[in-house]
């Protein structure tokens, strides 16, 4: 029989929220600070800092041999980092992929994957070693520089930061997410940013930090490891690097090979940073099957150790530059790489910075290296000018030294009343070795004690004067650029503009029928399709709009948040299938419901229109968009949403809110925007407007009423616009809405 067990003395009730709510920001803050984001001083993570200094103590240089990736996971989770070994494995290997890092820290040997997106091979078969970049990141650890810290279990001691002579950060970039927050910094060229440190040491100490558009003079933008062209503007850049956030449009580098009888193929031999060649090859081909790529024949992967991909195009008469912006917009050929410059201060606090604070935040660590290394140096120059002053004393007598060695029983106090030293000079004198006792060894120790006070009195000027500092730390700069600059990888250029019709004189024009269905499933079927009851639809779907278009028009689609989409029609699926959903063509945020779509009219003039009230005129023309990514067209307040967007077919505009008033007014007393929040279209009082109406006004307006159409006459409810309008004439439709088109 076993007795129950004590009941705990003190039992405090906590509130589960409360508990919950307190572990869970323990947690996220663990996230942020030990594991996603990265020191601005040194660029790296934690489970990568350990892994430089474990192999750092396991000697493994880049003069020595390698050991194999086991043997140094084994060391970074046993003493430094309690987690799985293969998370740890992930980020030895990342840090040795050439592809992955713009300089890589590690020297692999073996199998580390590559840029087809191929697994790199168990740790027991791969060995790894430091690289000249990692020893510069390493260099003058074990001279007081930076902060140790008790590891996890108090056993050893791990450094905080490492020195880091280049600036790890901005040179290889990081990515990470962490709880509310992330980051992602791409890799920049260290001649580059070398030069701009040199530029800002060169300027007065108290001159404010220089600007953007001044250090872009010698960054101008990041630099990756698989090249590629960057298309974004100046301005865009300059702004990301003034905000610590923006993107950069990167798309991969080619050039045109003449063949014989006028026909050429094109060579790929860059691809954006990120992207994995197998699953971009593999992309491609899906669609060029379903044809989704009118002017390209066929693809082959000819790559080796240098990528080599091959395209051929349908016919010699077709351009390039055509077909490789149809691949561009149609492939990962062109990415968006964002950047959001998130990471730990000194402080060990996450904040967004700018390139200059980055870079000036570097060059603080740096300066408080620099007056640390010296004053350790010195530290070790004034212990050996005490000993070698031993030395001499004892020299001047060296028989005497010898006779009390020999004679007394205790030396050591004999030898520091007789010359006058210290305990630690008499026991230096003590382990001196016989053959030192020569009287070369005192011109010897003359010398040495000479260079030594030459050497601390320089050390003495360097800490007193923030001039030298400065300057010895330029000379510092100068030396990793001199080691670690290369030439730039990645280049600048213009994305040319295309007119659309250029695209679409390329594609078959024929006529099909679009259907979106109420999950936002897309298709086309062919031909203007009169009778729709037979399409299918996926369980639990059902159609929603069926407009009819030509291959080679565009499909504008508005989604709530005031985005708008465009789709080539050619490229949308076909057949008999449920097609493909909408998000595959245009990137809807999550949980954003479609509000319309209608057919691109070159001349067409559109009215847009709030749940707030608020609208205005919009020409077609202007706000078709030509990424996935689509384009803002209107600006709205918190808690408002896009209702409607209907074409100009007339020249009034009806507006019905949801406290059943209408409205109607002319249609020019909207304004024309590209972009904006509108006027207001009518008077709410706490309602809402649920749906607009373009008419003519002696043709009036009509609603469903059963299975009858009616039509009102609304020279009653005409009147100037922000009015509050009329009640609905009797036997308007409870769900208040117009006869669609």
């Amino acid at each position: 029989m076993t007795r129950p067990s004590a009941a705990p003395e003190h039992i405090e009730t906590v509130p589960l929220a409360q508990a919950l709510s307190e572990r869970y920001l323990a947690y996220a803050l663990s996230t942020i600070t030990a594991r996603s984001l990265p020191d601005v001083r040194d660029g790296l993570k934690p489970v990568q800092r350990r892994l430089l200094y474990a192999m750092l103590q396991l000697r493994l240089d880049p003069a020595g041999g390698y050991k194999k990736c086991a043997r140094v996971v084994g060391d970074v989770i046993g003493k430094f980092h309690p987690h799985g070994d293969q998370s740890v494995y992930d980020a030895l290997v990342r840090l040795a992929q050439d592809f992955a890092q713009r300089y890589t820290l590690v020297e692999g040997q073996g199998n580390f994957g590559n840029v087809d997106g191929d697994n790199p091979a168990a740790m027991r078969y791969t060995e790894s070693r430091l690289t000249r970049y990692a020893m510069a990141l390493l260099d003058g650890i074990d001279q007081d520089t930076v902060d140790f810290r008790p590891t996890y279990d108090g056993s050893e001691d791990e450094p905080v930061v490492l020195p880091a002579a280049v600036p790890n950060l901005l040179a290889n970039g990081a990515t990470g997410i962490a709880v509310g927050m992330a980051t992602s910094i791409l890799p920049h060229n260290v001649g580059e940013l070398c030069d701009a440190l040199l530029f800002m040491l060169g300027r007065p100490a108290d001159a404010p930090r220089p600007t953007a558009s001044e250090l872009m003079k010698f960054v101008p933008g990041p630099d990756l490891p698989t090249g590629g062209i960057i298309t974004e503007s100046p301005a865009a850049i300059q702004h990301a690097y003034t905000t610590g956030r923006g993107g950069f449009r990167l798309r991969a580098r080619y050039t045109v090979e003449q063949l014989p009888l006028g026909q050429y193929r094109i060579i790929v031999d860059q691809i954006p940073f990120q992207v994995q060649k197998s699953r971009l090859i593999e992309d491609i081909a899906e669609q060029l099957m379903a044809k989704k790529l009118p002017l390209l024949a066929d693809l082959r992967d000819e790559s080796t150790d240098q990528i080599r991909i091959v395209l051929v195009p349908r016919a010699r008469t077709v351009e390039p530059e055509l077909l490789m912006e149809q691949l561009f917009r149609a492939s990962d050929l062109e990415v968006r790489l964002s950047l959001n410059l998130n990471v730990l201060d000194a402080t060990g606090t996450p904040r967004v910075m700018g390139l200059a604070e980055v870079l000036q935040s570097w060059l603080d660590h740096r300066m408080i290296v620099l007056e640390r290394r010296s004053r350790y140096r010195l530290g070790k120059i004034e212990d050996r000018l005490h000993i070698l002053e031993g030395y001499l004393k004892a020299f001047l007598d060296i028989d005497e030294v010898i006779r009390i060695i020999r004679e007394e029983d205790e030396p050591k106090p004999a030898l520091m009343k007789r010359f006058e030293l210290t305990e630690i000079q008499a026991e230096a004198i003590l382990n001196l070795r016989l053959r030192n006792l020569r009287r070369l060894e005192e011109m010897d120790l003359r010398k040495e004690h000479a260079d030594l006070e030459a050497e601390k009195a320089k050390l003495d000027r360097l800490l007193a004067d923030p001039k030298l500092r400065r300057k010895a730390l330029a000379d510092e700069v100068k030396a990793s650029r001199k080691a670690f600059a290369d030439p730039r990888r990645t280049q600048f250029g213009t994305a040319p503009v295309i007119e659309p019709e250029r695209f679409e004189a390329q594609v078959e024009r024929f006529p099909v029928t679009i259907l979106l269905s109420q999950h936002n499933w897309i298709r086309t079927v062919r031909g203007h399709q009169q009778d729709l009851s037979e399409q299918k639809y996926k369980e639990g779907d059902a159609a929603r709009f069926a407009l009819e278009a030509q291959t080679t028009d565009r499909l504008l689609v508005f989604a709530a948040d005031g985005k708008m989409f465009t789709v080539p029609v050619d490229r949308l699926p076909g057949g008999r299938g449920t097609g493909e959903p909408l998000s595959l063509f245009a990137d809807i945020a999550k949980g954003v419901p479609i509000i319309d779509a209608a057919v691109f009219r070159p001349d067409g003039r559109m009215v847009v229109a709030t749940k707030a009230g608020r609208g205005f005129l919009v020409e077609e023309s202007s706000i078709v968009a030509s990424t996935k990514a689509g384009k803002q067209i209107v600006d709205l307040d918190e808690g408002d949403q896009l209702v409607k967007v209907v074409p100009v077919a007339g020249d009034h505009l009806a507006v019905l809110g949801s406290h059943r008033r209408l409205l109607v007014f002319p249609l020019d007393q909207l304004k024309t925007l590209g972009r904006g929040k509108g006027v207001q279209l009518m008077k709410l009082h706490s309602a809402a407007v649920v749906d607009v109406a373009v008419i003519d006004p002696k043709a009036g307006f009509t609603w469903q009423t059963g299975s009858r159409q009616r039509r009102e006459e609304c020279t009653t409810w005409i009147g100037e616009r922000a009015q509050s309008g009329r009640a609905t004439p009797v036997g308007f439709p409870k769900d208040l809405s117009f006869t669609r088109s």
